[in-house]
């Protein structure tokens, strides 16, 4: 009895037993059973059936991905540019406020310009007087303003205001003649035009006509003629 219990501890645990009813009859209905092969080859899955999509619900998850993408995408680009246009915006306004502060300051000191220049005119701008108005132009042109009006200038109406009117032939055109005050602008922006006399070309008169001499004979002066009629 020992042997045979050390032996059976030798083969370890038994496999289960299968028992296979291969009899074509079933004893339970009494109909005849259909033949199936001991081992059957796994199905392999059977192709899509008509109307039914191909495609991968991976692919259509990537693309709806893709496209709400590039639409934050653009959505993006398009505030980017909005903002970029706001900023150029409010920089210009700023620059603009700047600009008109500047020229109502300077406006504001023309007249003190005209007093220094009268003076200067009838030579009493001298000494420290003279020192002063002389920086005071100077900070004033690096400031950005600039005169204009002088005499032989082309005459131009949107900057010039003609006060007088005059004809030469000595005048191509109409030109300015005589400068009675000076003009300034601040920039692109005209602050005060200028007052002045404009010139017109006149034609000069035409000479007396003098007859052609007969040939053989010399020209005829007109007023010898008329010195010997008298």
């Amino acid at each position: 009895m020992t042997g045979r219990h050390e032996e059976s501890e030798d083969r370890g645990p038994e496999e289960p037993v299968v028992v296979r009813d291969r009899r074509r009859i079933d004893p339970e209905t009494g109909e005849v059973r259909e033949h199936q092969p001991a081992h059957e080859a796994p199905a392999e899955p059977a192709g899509p059936s008509l109307g039914e999509s191909i495609v991968d619900e991976a692919v259509s998850a990537t693309e709806g991905v893709e496209k709400e993408l590039a639409e934050r995408t653009a959505d993006l680009q398009r505030l980017q540019a909005e903002y970029a246009n706001y900023r150029k915006r409010v920089d210009r306004d700023r620059e603009q406020v700047v600009a008109n502060a500047k020229a109502s300051v300077v406006g504001d000191l023309l007249p003190l310009l005209d007093d220094l220049e009268r003076a200067a005119q009838h030579g009493d701008l001298t000494g420290a007087f003279k020192a002063v108005g002389d920086k005071l132009v100077a900070g004033l042109q690096r400031a950005g303003l600039e005169s204009f009006g002088a005499e032989g200038e082309a005459f131009d109406p949107s900057v010039h205001e003609a006060v007088q009117h005059n004809t030469s032939p000595d005048v191509d055109g109409p030109t300015v003649t005589i400068v009675m005050r000076r003009g300034y602008k601040f920039g692109e922006r005209v602050l005060r035009a200028a007052l002045v006399t404009v010139t017109d070309h006149e034609p000069a008169a035409a000479a007396p006509p003098v007859d052609a001499p007969v040939e053989g004979q010399l020209p005829i002066d007109a007023e010898f003629v008329d010195e010997n009629n008298r």
